[in-house]
């Protein structure tokens, strides 16, 4: 027993000498993302871009990386544009880089603390305990001929790193949305974040974390967004729109050549469970929701330099209680169902497998493509099998900074077969508060995405886009039933041509201009020209297909201020993000 607690002491001080916090970046300030994208692509670091978010500690150690190779070089390795950049970056991560960061606009200082007005950010840093304290305040206004929106926002951020391993935060966000309707909705076709209205349009967002990490392990209780998949226009795997989640998350990388992303989350179903409820002393009763579980890990192969292998698997379950045996990081769930289900002669539950492979192997070009996929049968991927596998794909390339200097190029494009993301029980789709957790296009649908991005100083991004998303007919999940007198089937459903008829369509061309005044602080302008048509259905009605009218497609899939053609103006600020 001695011997036993003596190793687990030894164990425990080999793990606490290893210094490393990990406090995640949220994925909306896509600017530094798309920073290290660029060093990546340029052939200067190596990152893992199909998972999101990256630890502060991680993009800081990145851009300390290049900083020292930049100095040490005698060649020209970064272009003026990146080089402040790269500074403006290195001192929004001072406190992970161990010092105090610089501000010409504080208005208190000391040895151990800071407090600037521009950016307004208080940071402090001792030998135990460094934090920082953020404001958050915005404001976006859309506008057009059918109307306007204000979305503002106010909140606060605390970020802590405790002695070596150890970092807590959190933030909270309160969101208000005034003038004429709503721009998101689960329903609605466009990848504006997802909400769950408190009252009215208001909407509370309140993110956070404790972890423990070293150099090879992380991990902890989170509740944030996540994306995983590589993408530049959504991902088709994990998004990160829905509303943030609690889960259980888990990072090892004990080598360079192999990395596990692992967690287990606690979804929101949007489905009563009629067995689980309250009594309030009138005797009315208040029914709770089902309970909704899910479990994904991602393993991440590098065979060779800057070339990245992916490959998970999910499941979304809704027993009564937890699982313990989806809590095994490395397993494949759907087998693990089948153990405890089948036997049974029940409906399983919903799981998936996802494959992401992206290629760095060429300096200045990105290659990605993602696979998710809910069902596979071999024999469906034969050209004469009458029913198509439940799947999704995205294929793209970024080049950047060639020929010409900060000058960047993307082409995407997503296509989803029918049925891929639903499932016949309601609780286990792949959603939660009823947004889907994948592409924002949902099933049975296909988009273009064509971009052009000119950085012609530091923190000014000028972006040209085009977007062509098509959606097919809409299917429901019905496992069997019969339609016209014929006994009919899910196999019935997914024997439809993908996407089918055309019943929603959006071309979008759009100039969006960001400028990073401050550190955490920016100004955007975008302007869209859109034009979102639906139309009547040109084949006749099948089993499993919800038939709308164009007008039902347009009020389902399309905010009311969208539609048709339009001109839409959006302005904007923010301090925090």
């Amino acid at each position: 027993m001695k011997k036993t607690y003596l190793i687990l002491v030894f164990l425990l001080i080999g793990i606490m000498v290893n210094i490393a916090q990990d406090i995640p970046k949220h994925i909306s300030y896509y600017r530094i993302y798309d920073f290290l994208d660029e060093l990546a692509t340029d052939g200067l670091i190596e990152i893992n871009s199909a998972v999101k978010p990256y630890s502060q500690q991680f993009i800081a150690e990145k851009l300390q990386k290049i900083a020292i190779q930049a100095k040490e070089t005698d060649t020209k390795l970064l272009s003026k544009r990146q080089m402040l950049e790269l500074e403006y970056f290195l001192n929004e991560f001072a406190l992970e880089l161990d010092r105090l960061p610089e501000s010409p606009n504080f208005f208190y200082k000391n040895d151990l603390s800071i407090a600037s007005i521009l950016p307004p950010v208080i940071s402090y840093k001792d030998s135990l305990f460094k934090a920082r304290l953020i404001p958050i305040l915005g404001m976006h206004i859309t506008a057009n001929k059918n109307g306007r929106i204000e979305k503002k926002w106010f909140g606060a951020e605390f970020q802590g790193m405790i002695g070596k391993n150890f970092s807590i935060y959190g933030s909270l966000r309160d969101i208000s949305h005034t003038g004429d309707g709503l721009l998101s909705k689960p329903s609605f076709l466009n990848d504006e974040p997802g909400y769950e209205y408190t009252i009215g349009t208001d909407f509370s967002d309140s993110r956070g974390g404790i972890k423990f990490s070293n150099d090879y392990l992380s991990i902890g209780l989170i509740k944030d967004n996540i994306s995983w998949g590589d993408n530049y226009h959504g991902s088709n795997i994990l998004s990160g729109r829905v509303p943030s989640f609690p889960m259980i998350y888990m990072h090892v990388k004990p080598v360079k050549w192999f990395e596990l992303n692992y967690f287990h989350g606690w979804l929101v179903s949007n489905v009563i469970d009629s067995t689980n409820y309250y009594v309030q002393n009138d005797n009315q009763i208040f029914y709770r929701p089902a309970n909704k579980f899910m479990a994904a890990n991602l393993l991440t192969f590098t065979p060779v330099k800057n070339l990245k292998l992916s490959i998970g698997n999910s499941i979304i379950y809704g027993e009564r209680n937890v699982h313990p045996a989806y809590f095994i990081p490395i397993a494949f769930y759907k087998s693990l169902d089948h153990v405890m289900t089948k036997g049974l002669v029940t409906e399983n539950q919903n799981s998936q497998l996802f494959i992401n492979i992206s290629s760095r192997n060429i300096r200045h070009l990105h290659l990605f493509t993602s696979v998710f996929a809910d069902e596979i049968q071999f024999r469906r991927f034969k050209p004469t099998s009458p029913d198509k596998n439940p799947i999704s794909y995205k294929i793209g390339a970024n080049i950047s900074n060639f020929p010409l200097q900060n000058l960047s190029a993307t082409v995407e494009y997503t296509k989803t077969n029918i049925l891929n993301y639903k499932h016949s029980i309601p609780a286990l789709t792949w959603a939660s508060n009823s947004y889907n957790l994948g592409h924002y296009m949902g099933d049975n649908a296909q988009e273009f995405y064509a971009s052009l991005r000119f950085k012609p100083a530091r923190g000014l991004d000028l972006n040209l886009y085009y977007v062509d998303a098509k959606h097919g007919n809409e299917y429901e999940y019905i496992r069997k039933g019969v339609f016209n007198g014929i006994s009919s089937s899910v196999i019935n459903i997914i024997s439809n041509p993908s996407p089918g008829d055309i019943i929603w369509r959006n071309q979008t061309v759009g100039f969006n201009a960001t400028y990073e005044i401050f550190r955490n602080s920016y100004a955007i302008i975008k302007v869209e020209k859109s034009d979102i048509q639906t139309f009547d259905a040109a084949s006749a009605p099948v089993f499993g297909e919800v038939r709308m009218t164009a007008q039902e497609v347009m009020d389902l899939y399309t905010p009311t201020m969208l539609q048709g053609d339009n001109f839409t103006f959006i302005v904007g600020f923010s301090f925090g993000f």
